[in-house]
């Protein structure tokens, strides 16, 4: 009899909802980590990984290949992203404000360190974001992330040049730190 999405049998869809169960269940974490690191925030990243995980549930027995899924889903979470950024027609919203910093360079390290990155990320341009996102987290190419934004090459790497620059400078993000001690260490 009739299925979701006119498809298989009612046997085969739950075979495919348990298939599909286990796989988030399994990249959970990682497939949140992804959406908050393209929207900076809690509650839109968790609308975000509900969109793109509804529209990949529809697709789920239209994918043959179960190994492209993690790569179908964050393809699905960016273009959701940018479609919304579009949508909101680049216009900026406030962040929170910055907790008070670290008294010494070591209490910087690890998780604070990170969350005060992730603020001064808050705080670029939502553009610049995604395109570091898409870069330092997905391992995208500049030809690719151009691609995905509908963007030249040039102007992708002007702008992760312009947006590394920005966080280079950041007063919280260089507080206690030396001027040889390069910014990548900071975050490794």
């Amino acid at each position: 009899t009739g299925t979701a999405y006119g498809e298989g049998t009612g046997e085969r869809r739950s075979v495919s909802e348990a298939e599909f169960t286990a796989y988030v269940q399994e990249r959970r974490a990682s497939l949140y980590a992804t959406a908050y690191h393209l929207t900076g925030d809690r509650f839109e990243a968790e609308d975000l990984l509900q969109s793109a995980l509804f529209s990949t549930y529809r697709a789920w027995d239209r994918i043959s290949d179960k190994a492209a899924v993690g790569g179908y889903l964050r393809r699905t979470m960016t273009n959701l992203h940018i479609s919304a950024w579009r949508r909101r027609k680049l216009n900026e919203y406030p962040t929170e404000e910055l907790p008070e910093t670290a008294g010494d360079t070591d209490a910087m390290r690890g998780t604070e360190l990170r969350a005060v990155l992730w603020q001064a990320l808050a705080r670029l341009p939502e553009l610049q974001r995604t395109m570091l996102v898409l870069r330092y987290y997905e391992g995208r190419t500049d030809p690719e992330i151009a691609e995905i934004l509908d963007i030249s090459v040039g102007t992708v790497k002007s702008s992760i040049w312009r947006s590394l620059r920005r966080l280079r400078e950041d007063e919280v993000l260089s507080f206690g730190r030396d001027e040889e001690e390069s910014f990548g260490e900071l975050v490794a």
